[in-house]
């Protein structure tokens, strides 16, 4: 969800600066190149960054970070010959870097030209882009850069957990869970997530035209014009009476006395309604549970500003509107100075310069949803640093794609020998997560609930539910398992003799 990149707890190990491999001014100068519009499906919205032209620019990094996301907006190369290492080679690599460090790793493969830049980029899970695919080598330093120092913040995988059977082994074991989720566990519910290509929130806002849709949820943008977040949060307002079986199983955990914490980057807040407890409940992006008047501060329940929302019009404070009804007629009242900006619409004359007075304006209530410029809730920080770290003896993480700090730099901030756990659809490769579970989470779950002996009912779930369960052996899916519901059908009676 939307949310502020603010400082808290450093919670990966210092990064590495390579020196031979930091592009100069003259490298710039000479390897330039403009990266094309993104594209997604039925639109075209303009890249954050027109082109690459100079070392401020790319010293910022934002490109490099987006190609080691794989974001979906690139198109990426899929036939790159030569340039791609085999499997073996990417081992070897990998292995080689963690013997004998950065520097003389990159002493002995890209300085002395025994590799390619690009092609080492391959060993380290790097999609090259189409549009850099006629790039010289240098343009590739700065990008196998960063790829080598996020190889090496990765915690290495423990290597007794790899099957689905070994994560159910660790649901009975452990009693410190912690679980860590994002918007795949909701989407059963018809609440979009937000980054998934096509059918995400972001990717509907592109369509309506928006180049930089998080630009929804920028906090000064609220302030200044609260239209548009009310023109299209209709589409994510939470369903007050319904959860998904995987909000069921972190309740099952919690019935059992397992569940340390559930840290939640969702702002639908149905882990409320699915009964998980405030006190097992961080919401680090903040949630619809409540609203507050910019002007104000007034505090109210979410659902009662969900009417204006459905209805797409600004809900104003009540406060602001009752204390505006009590004064006289003709009155002006004294001008707030709550530190937000005036909303559009006012008029040119009534600035700060015209006076102490304006004419009389009840705030708008704003959902206690984290909007980029705004900090994360304290709790989040110190719940995780000053209790959680040192209690859990299980890391499930679950519905998330992990992209959004500082959730996502939470795996590394934990001891490395606690067993981690991945449930989604889609693998992720910037994290080393001991067990892939890759399957619809609802589906996933009630197979873990099953395999653990527990019982797990939910009307979500079909009944007989059967699973087909598939390993994935190769360099990317390490420790990884294919999970899928297979067809129920009707047994048939018996024969009678």
């Amino acid at each position: 969800m939307a949310a502020a990149a603010v400082s808290g707890p450093v919670m990966v190990q210092e990064q590495v600066t390579i020196p031979s491999m930091s592009m100069t001014a003259e490298h710039i100068g000479q390897v330039a190149y403009k990266p094309p519009p993104r594209t997604t499906n039925n639109a075209t919205a303009a890249p954050k960054k027109d082109a690459i032209d100079d070392e401020a620019e790319w010293e910022s990094s934002s490109l490099c970070d987006e190609i080691l996301d794989q974001v979906e907006a690139f198109e990426y190369c899929l036939d790159a010959g030569k340039e791609v290492c085999t499997a073996e080679e990417a081992q070897k690599f990998i292995q080689s870097l963690h013997e004998v460090g950065t520097s003389q790793f990159v002493l002995e493969n890209i300085t002395n030209g025994k590799v390619s830049a690009r092609k080492m980029c391959s060993a380290f899970s790097v999609n090259i882009p189409t549009f850099m695919k006629d790039c010289p080598d240098e343009t590739f330093y700065k990008l196998l850069g960063k790829a080598i120092n996020r190889e090496l913040n990765k915690r290495h995988r423990l290597a007794q957990y790899k099957t689905i059977d070994d994560a159910a082994r660790l649901l009975r074991e452990r009693k410190n869970i912690m679980v860590i989720t994002g918007a795949g566990i909701s989407t059963s519910l018809g609440i979009p997530d937000f980054r998934s290509k096509n059918t995400g929130f972001y990717s509907k806002l592109l369509e309506m035209g928006y180049n930089e849709p998080e630009q929804v949820f920028d906090i000064e943008n609220f302030d200044n014009d609260p239209t548009t977040f009310y023109r299209l949060a209709g589409d994510i307002v939470p369903d007050l009476t319904r959860w998904t079986p995987t909000h069921q199983f972190i309740r099952l955990l919690q019935d059992k006395q397992k569940l340390l914490t559930n840290y939640t980057q969702n702002i639908d807040n149905v882990e409320s309604h699915a009964g998980i407890r405030p006190d097992k409940l961080i919401q680090c992006h903040g949630s619809w549970a409540r609203a507050t008047c910019r002007k104000c501060k007034y505090n109210v329940p979410g659902e009662q500003i969900f009417p204006n929302v459905r209805e797409r019009i600004p809900a104003e404070c009540p406060r602001c509107v009752k204390e505006i009804a009590t004064q006289k007629p003709g009155m002006k009242r004294k001008r707030s100075s709550n530190g937000t900006k005036k909303r559009r619409g006012q008029g040119a004359n009534d600035s700060d310069s015209d006076g102490a007075y304006d004419i009389p304006q009840p705030g708008i209530m704003k959902p206690d949803i984290t909007f980029f410029g705004e900090a994360l809730p304290s709790d989040f920080f110190h719940r995780l640093r000053d209790e959680d770290r040192e209690k859990v003896d299980l890391l499930i993480v679950m519905g998330t794609s992990m992209k959004v700090e500082p959730v996502s730099e939470v795996p590394n901030f934990l001891p490395r020998d606690v067993p981690q756990i991945f449930i989604s659809r889609d693998p992720i490769h910037h994290i080393n997560f001991d067990i892939n579970l890759l399957g619809d989470c609802d589906v996933v779950v009630a197979e873990l609930a099953r395999r653990a002996g527990w019982e797990f009912v939910h009307e979500m779930l079909p009944k007989g539910q059967e699973t087909d369960i598939a390993s994935i052996d190769d360099q990317d899916h390490t420790h990884s398992v294919k999970v899928r519901s297979l067809e129920v059908r009707p047994v048939a009676p018996k024969a009678t003799v």
